[in-house]
């Protein structure tokens, strides 16, 4: 027997395994400042791409000011208790409605959280005689979700319809033989590589095989569509999509989620998604804020507008620079280059360091060896001439990555840095 600790400390994890060179900088870096485009990191203002910021609400003063003063009346812990047994008010119930109404639902749950919102959704939805089919590159909070079921489940190829029902054929037969159903669970908009899920396609097999289908529309929540109620939305299947969940995170700028559905089946969720049964209610500060945010969603579509222009900005500068960003159909975009993992380091290194650009990167192990990926988040609070700035440093970055630079001596090294 050998003592769990020692293990944990010996291994670290697989992305933990990077912790010693990493922490401080490439992960838990600390960006300072108020919330927006352009922050501090390690002393120096730099452009940031990395917060799910997308209608620029976070900062907005109606949003600040109304969080004041639901911070003045309610503080943190109104309501106390669980929403079942003493946590519950007219303002909850108040916002489910709004919410239910934007997204074309019959009934909605607040959720505490996404991550185990959605986890402890799926959860209750399905038993071991149910068979779930999902996108393989699902987030890992439906992936963990999934882990929860006992029953059989199947993963079809990112975005591939053909996959999908193959993996459907197989579900029926064994939904059928068990006496079970089954659920599809796939995105409205993918946060790594920014392409929307097949919705339209999925809802066309509903028919055929009989299933029920959740996704999860975090990234599309609040601006995709004509109103902004989702990637559904903006594909026209709404009708058909019957159980849609998001966050308040990235378009409201707060925090908690969201279920919406059928009212048969909310009904059925309210007393059986044990996330929810058995933890504190969403506080009243957090509520009272984000029905203004709603108010605002609908009311003011310049922030979409405003979003979408930039969007478009940035990703067609990058192409037009010759910049692979792959299929993207939603702001998330991302950049796919060539180079090792010490090449990516330096890169990143020198973006923030000489050009004030701070985004995200991906590379081994995530994805293969000699891929990396930067993921630049544009939001309604960026300017043109932001997107211009970083325009400009990739362009010169990406010819110092071509021409074998960050291989060189005079790049900053890391462990200088932290």
């Amino acid at each position: 027997m050998i003592d769990i600790f020692e293990k944990l400390v010996k291994d670290g994890g697989p992305i933990g395994q990077h912790m010693d060179r990493a922490h401080g900088y490439f992960a838990f870096p600390k960006l300072e400042g108020e919330l927006g485009p352009r922050m501090n990191f390690r002393g120096k203002e730099v452009i940031v791409w990395s917060l799910n910021n997308y209608l620029g609400l976070v900062n907005h003063p109606a949003v600040r000011k109304i969080d004041a003063e639901a911070a003045a009346t309610y503080g943190m812990g109104n309501p106390m208790g669980a929403r079942m047994m003493s946590g519950n008010t007219a303002k909850h119930e108040e916002l489910e409605k709004v919410i239910s109404k934007f997204v074309s639902r019959e009934d909605t749950m607040l959720l505490n959280f996404g991550y185990q919102g959605i986890m402890s959704c799926i959860d209750a939805l399905v038993n071991r005689r149910d068979v779930i089919v999902y996108d393989a590159e699902a987030h890992a909070c439906i992936m963990d979700g999934i882990r929860l079921h006992i029953g059989q489940t199947y993963a079809f190829k990112h975005n591939n319809i053909e996959d999908c029902e193959k993996q459907l054929v197989r579900a029926q037969k064994i939904a059928e033989k068990n006496g079970g159903g089954i659920l599809v669970i796939t995105e409205g908009v993918f946060g790594m590589d920014g392409e929307q899920g097949i919705l339209k396609e999925i809802v066309a097999l509903k028919e055929k095989y009989g299933f029920r289908l959740l996704i999860d529309d975090a990234h599309g929540f609040g601006y995709m569509g004509a109103t902004g109620a989702g990637a559904d939305e903006a594909q026209g299947v709404q009708k058909d999509v019957d159980l849609y969940f998001s966050t308040f995170v990235k378009s409201m700028g707060s925090i908690g989620a969201f279920i919406s559905g059928s009212k048969a089946v909310l009904k059925y969720l309210r007393y059986n998604t044990r996330s929810q049964i058995f933890a504190k209610s969403l506080p009243l500060l957090i509520v009272e804020g984000m029905l203004t945010r709603m108010k605002m969603t609908i009311e003011m579509p310049e922030l979409r507008e405003k979003l979408w222009a930039n969007v478009e900005r940035l990703q067609t500068g990058l192409k037009q620079r010759g910049f692979d960003i792959g299929d993207t159909n939603s702001p998330v975009t991302p950049i796919y280059m060539k180079g090792d993992v010490p090449e990516a380091t330096q890169m990143v290194m020198d973006l923030r360091e000489n050009y004030g650009i701070f985004c995200s990167i991906v590379v081994y192990p995530v994805i293969p060896k000699g891929d990396i990926i930067f993921r630049l988040i544009p939001t309604a609070s960026h300017s043109f001439e932001e997107v211009d700035i970083t325009l400009n440093a990739f362009e010169e970055a990406k010819k110092k990555l071509d021409e074998g630079m960050y291989k060189a001596a005079d790049i900053p090294n890391m462990a200088e840095l932290i």
